[in-house]
């Protein structure tokens, strides 16, 4: 559906950040990074109109919810009870991002705003998409300093649910935008997840000593990937990004135990903000999380996306920015 009439909230700090949203999808339109001795780089690829997020694929800018990342038979299992969530996408036997309305296609409500912060705020009842429980959750976005924006989530639920949302923008730090593949990643993760042709998982996390999967000392992303990878826990940063030219460098930082990545093998030839087609591989989406299927999968070494009665979730993904 196309979303109508939406509220844009924008965000920035003198000499530094210049941050777009709107309401529809909490979704994080613009990202505007001052660069010296040049026009600040617009680092999240866009569509033509901001409308168009609601019609078009792809997720850009959104906040996904309640679990970001495929759910394998679109099925919840727990204490002998099976939960029935909504198959997505269309044709699909499984559930990806929280269902075919999922939080990514809601209008949020702006609780709070400030000139450096905004909190959106959004309740899902008992069932919604098949999920257990009712949710309430928000998510408040701050510039922290002049080159740096965080994210952080806070959940509370009525019954045993996972919660498990994320930001889903793609990234292209490069001034003149094509493919990412000749963007340096570096990513603190010794393990990642083998996925099947319908990327849900093979087995548990293997080592990617000696795979494709290691991108722990940097090097170019140089191919396709729709993978999740197991953080190391305590590193600094989960991920540092580079531009094809050396600069600007982002780094990512969260409290959640994995992250997917996903290069765009999907984004040719649908229109970018100018309206001409984007290239192949035009943005990578670097998306906080658990590993596809983990609410179905307790024994792996990462701590519970189950969110319990009683409890509030919590948790920080931050952005940062340094230019060469």
């Amino acid at each position: 559906m196309p979303f109508d009439h939406p509220q844009f909230i924008r965000l920035a700090r003198p000499g530094g950040l210049e941050v777009t949203f709107m309401d529809w999808g909490a979704t994080w339109l613009s990202c505007r990074v001052p660069v010296p001795g040049e026009a600040p780089r617009e680092v999240l690829i866009g569509h033509p109109a901001p409308e168009d997020h609601g019609t078009r694929g792809g997720y850009l800018g959104a906040t996904v919810g309640r679990y970001a990342n495929r759910i394998a038979h679109a099925q919840l299992q727990r204490d002998g009870v099976t939960h029935a969530l909504a198959p997505h996408p269309a044709g699909s036997r499984h559930q990806l991002h929280g269902g075919p309305d999922g939080f990514s296609h809601r209008r949020w409500q702006v609780t709070q705003q400030s000139d450096t912060a905004v909190t959106f705020s959004l309740d899902s009842p008992a069932g919604d998409q098949g999920f257990p429980g009712a949710l309430h959750l928000d998510v408040t976005y701050t510039l922290t300093d002049a080159m740096a924006m965080s994210m952080e989530i806070r959940a509370t639920v009525d019954a045993p649910c996972p919660v498990a949302p994320t930001q889903h923008a793609y990234f292209n730090l490069d001034a003149q935008p094509g493919s990412v593949l000749g963007h340096t990643l570096q990513l603190a993760a010794g393990q990642y997840l083998p996925v099947d042709a319908e990327l849900l998982p093979v087995d548990g996390p293997h080592p990617v000593e000696g795979t494709a999967f290691d991108f722990r000392t940097g090097r170019a992303i140089g191919g396709d990937y729709d993978h999740g990878w197991l953080l190391d826990a305590g590193a600094p940063a989960a991920a540092v990004l580079t531009s094809s030219d050396g600069r600007l460098a982002m780094t990512l930082t969260t409290s959640m135990p994995a992250l997917q990545v996903y290069t765009g093998g999907h984004l040719g030839g649908e229109p970018g903000r100018d309206g001409a087609p984007k290239v192949r591989n035009a943005g990578v989406a670097m998306e906080p999380g658990w590993l596809a299927d983990s609410p179905n999968h307790p024994e792996w070494p990462q701590r519970t996306c189950w969110l319990e009665l009683g409890q509030t979730g919590t948790d920080r993904i931050e952005w940062s920015w340094c230019s060469r």
